[in-house]
């Protein structure tokens, strides 16, 4: 019931308990409301008097009520909203410091960004706060002393000392080599300047370009080349290396003037070189995850250099395929205005109107395609081998004379139709398969049940044989007891006469052991496989009725038969299938598909100590002194990090299947070898599902809610170095705790480091075998090296929530903190 009290201006609502339980008031409930409505009016009355008593409060206008009544709202929401993730709060930086060097541009050019952005109290501090976010750390915790005033004065006056910002790493090994990184001081400056140029250049890059870009990244570039480039005739890669050197710095300080000018950017540049702090390797490793010796230049860099190339391969494309176009429709003298106009801008095609008769020269309806993820370029050309060969001679020649890059002679052409290995692309195998027919399907789909069904009867068999086999074990054992009971009367010859051959005091189970070892030997045991073959081929197989064995073999041998060969039936119901298998020559029938490299996968694996050389799953020995958390989350940073690089592949399901099998086996018998416990106790005490180390079958319903809340976001712009970080694998071993108290070495975070860890690296060999697209090595400086790490980072390490490129290696060698 709801009744309005007069006076009061608000409603007043008189909701009983339980009112259906309660017995009807006195005098029902008509009289019930004529007393609340007494008393009301009664009521009203008095604060109308009150009021009248009180001075007068001059009316408020509807401008302010509505005014207050947005503040309010304003504040009621600002308190329900969520806190931002730390990359839409590293967007939200990166955007304010686009809004100012936006300000500086003027007359197509972008003017004096090294005074006036970078050299900037503000842009400092939100290149700060960029360094923080990619910690992964808390931005209400205590930040770092560093005075952005003064810095900020030393970039404006040209007086940064950058070799006094720097450190030097060098490897224990002679061949280990020698890695230069950034003090914080330097590392704030160098987010700076990477966000001034990503401002600058990341509008005018190409579709070619694939890598550290907003909505690209290496899945983009996989599905442009399996849904964008159809059945090619021809395709490959271009290897490359080069360290960058003055010719290379060179051409990039002269694409970078222009568009801007600035001469203290340019020789703020100079000086990172000549620290030897830029840290830019073209082909040294495959590029984008977390590796130190990649610097915070190397991507932007990167793409600005070889950006070039990109409008080259455009240049390019317009030659060859205008040529074969032309050719099939246009005919002399009938070209249109804006043909007549393309050609004219390239060089070397005007004089085609002279030689129009060679015309016939050039293949028809030539196409080209390109794709480029940070260095690896992949092309691929339809048309004739003389075409792909001129085009790949022509982007050989661009990036050895122009970009002054070292291309690998063994660059060969691979012809797509007839070769069934594939190509190595951004750590994927992409190759060219048969698209199966309904009847092919039907066909193949009939030979699996067969071989299921044939397979099911032959585990049957084997069960039964070795049900018998254990059952004639137990029966000799029984009757070798019961024969030494002589009241029994159940001895036969044999046993007496074998009886003569036991020692005196040997124990009936050592005797009938002994008789086993004997018989063993007699068939040649060691030949069998295990001892269910021993038994079934030796023991219950003879036994069994010769018509019973003969009507099993014959039903196996015709399954057999029927799975290894086509039959006559199935020859006449893919007759009509046999031109287009024959030769992959009709492109309907054909796919690209994009497929994990499962072997090499396999031999990470091994390496990484996780399975044997058999494949089966073992103990990781390093992990077993750290805590329990520390070490699930190294096997749980594994699946995802590779199930979120392989998300996109054909054979995802396989991938899935093999790394959940291995990995999460390998973690429980982590923790049983740490507690010394069975696999089956370990399993259930350690509910390794709410860390994201599933099993097969509930891999989709755990792995999508951890992907959905996790920190770890999808636009390489944002996560490179990050998302895939630590997929070349490390473990950190401790090694003690200090006497004093030390700070974790990640850059901007002030929490206590209780202990200092060794960096173990799976692989560190310079060139890996397989170009995966992620690091699979590391610089051989860094192996060994000791760091500080509070609990938190090294989860985030093993979980690839950070990467290597957020600690401060150069902590170790600074007065202040040096370890006693």
């Amino acid at each position: 019931m709801s009744f309005l009290a007069p006076g009061r201006g608000r409603l007043l609502r008189v909701l009983p308990t339980r009112w259906h339980r309660l017995p009807p008031p006195q005098g029902g409930y008509g009289a019930c409301f004529r007393r609340c409505k007494a008393h009301f009016l009664l009521d009203g009355v008095e604060d109308a008097v009150e009021g009248a008593a009180e001075p007068q409060q001059p009316p408020v206008s509807l401008a302010k009520s509505l005014a207050s009544l947005t503040e309010e709202s304003a504040v009621a929401a600002q308190r329900q909203r969520k806190p931002l993730p730390r990359m839409e709060r590293k967007r939200l930086a990166e955007l304010r410091i686009k809004k100012r060097v936006k300000a500086q541009y003027l007359n197509g050019k972008f003017h004096d960004l090294m005074a006036n952005v970078v050299a900037s109290t503000d842009t400092l501090e939100d290149a700060y706060d960029i360094v923080r976010l990619n910690s992964n750390i808390d931005m209400s915790s205590a930040r770092d002393d560093v005075c952005f005033a003064t810095l900020a004065e030393l970039l404006r006056t040209g007086e940064f000392d950058v070799r006094a910002n720097v450190y030097a790493v060098v490897a224990k090994r002679r061949e280990g080599g020698r890695l230069v990184l950034p003090r914080l001081n330097l590392r704030i400056i160098q987010e700076a300047v990477r966000v001034v140029l990503e401002v600058v250049y990341r509008p005018h890059f190409s579709k070619i370009s694939h890598g550290c870009r907003s909505g690209r990244g290496h899945q983009s570039a996989l599905r442009f080349i399996s849904n964008e480039i159809g059945i090619p005739d021809w395709c490959f890669t271009i290897p490359m290396h080069k360290e960058v050197d003055r010719n290379v710095l060179s051409k990039i300080i002269c694409l970078i003037q222009e568009k801007i000018d600035d001469n203290q950017l340019v020789t703020f540049m100079q000086h990172m070189f000549d620290a030897e702090v830029i840290n830019l390797v073209f082909g040294g490793f495959p590029k984008g995850h977390g590796l130190p010796q990649e610097g915070v230049l190397a991507p932007i860099l990167m793409n600005i250099y070889l950006d070039s190339f990109d409008h080259e391969v455009f240049r390019i494309c317009m030659r060859h395929e205008g040529l074969g176009s032309e050719a099939a429709d246009v005919s002399d003298n009938q070209e249109s205005n804006l043909r007549h106009w393309f050609r004219s801008q390239i060089s070397g095609l005007k004089d085609r109107e002279e030689n129009s008769d060679n015309q016939t020269d050039y293949p028809l309806k030539t196409k080209l395609y390109a794709c480029r993820y940070m260095d690896e370029i992949f092309v691929a050309v339809v048309g004739s081998r003389d075409i792909a060969e001129d085009i790949k001679s022509e982007m050989i020649t661009y990036l050895r004379k122009t970009l002054f890059l070292e291309v690998d002679d063994r660059l060969y052409l691979m012809p797509v139709r007839s070769n069934s290995r594939g190509l190595q692309f951004a750590g994927s195998m992409v190759r060219v398969t048969t698209k199966e027919s309904a009847a092919l399907k039907a066909v193949h789909k009939l030979k699996e049940k067969v071989h299921l069904f044939a397979s099911q009867k032959q585990e049957i068999w084997d069960a039964m044989n070795l049900r018998l086999g254990k059952k004639w074990l137990a029966y000799g054992l029984r009757r070798v007891k019961e024969s030494e009971i002589k009241s029994l009367g159940l001895s036969t010859p044999l046993l007496d006469h074998i009886a003569q051959f036991r020692k005196d005091g040997m124990k009936t189970d050592h005797w009938f052991k002994t008789l086993l070892k004997v018989w063993m030997q007699d068939i040649n045991a060691k030949r069998e496989a295990d001892e269910s073959i021993l038994l079934s081929k030796y023991i219950a197989e003879p036994s069994l009725p010769q018509d019973l064995k003969d009507a099993f073999n014959n039903f196996q041998k015709q399954a057999k038969d029927y799975i290894s060969s086509e039959t006559a039936a199935t020859e006449a119901l893919l007759s009509s299938l046999k031109n287009k298998e024959s030769a992959i020559t009709c492109t309907d029938g054909a796919v690209i598909k994009i497929h994990a490299p499962i072997s090499y996968i396999h031999k990470c694996l091994n390496r990484y100590g996780l399975i044997n050389l058999e494949g089966f799953p073992k103990h990781v020995s390093a992990l077993v002194l750290q805590d329990d958390e520390l070490i699930i989350s190294w096997f749980a940073g594994i699946i995802q990090r590779w199930m979120r690089w392989f998300s996109e592949v054909d054979n995802f399901k396989e991938l899935k299947l093999m790394l959940v099998e291995c990995v999460r086996k390998s973690c429980i018998r982590t923790l049983s070898a740490k507690y010394r416990m069975y696999e089956k106790i370990t399993e259930k005490r350690f509910e390794l599902d709410d860390y994201g180390i599933p099993m097969a079958e509930d891999f989709e319903a755990i792995m999508a809610p951890l992907e959905s809340s996790s920190s770890v976001c999808t636009d390489e712009a944002l996560m490179y170095g990050i998302s895939s970080s630590g997929l070349f694998v490390l473990t950190l071993s401790r090694v003690r705790v200090p006497s004093r108290q030390f700070d974790c070495f990640v850059m901007g975070c002030q929490s206590a480091s209780l202990s200092m860890y060794v960096l173990h690296v799976k692989e560190r060999q310079r060139f890996p075998g397989f170009r995966t697209g992620f690091s699979s090595s590391i610089h051989g400086s860094l192996d060994g090296r000791r760091v500080g790490l509070c609990t938190q980072h090294v989860k985030d390490l093993y979980l690839g929530h950070i990467s290597l490129q957020s600690v401060d290696f150069g902590v170790l060698i600074d007065d202040s903190n040096k370890i006693p």
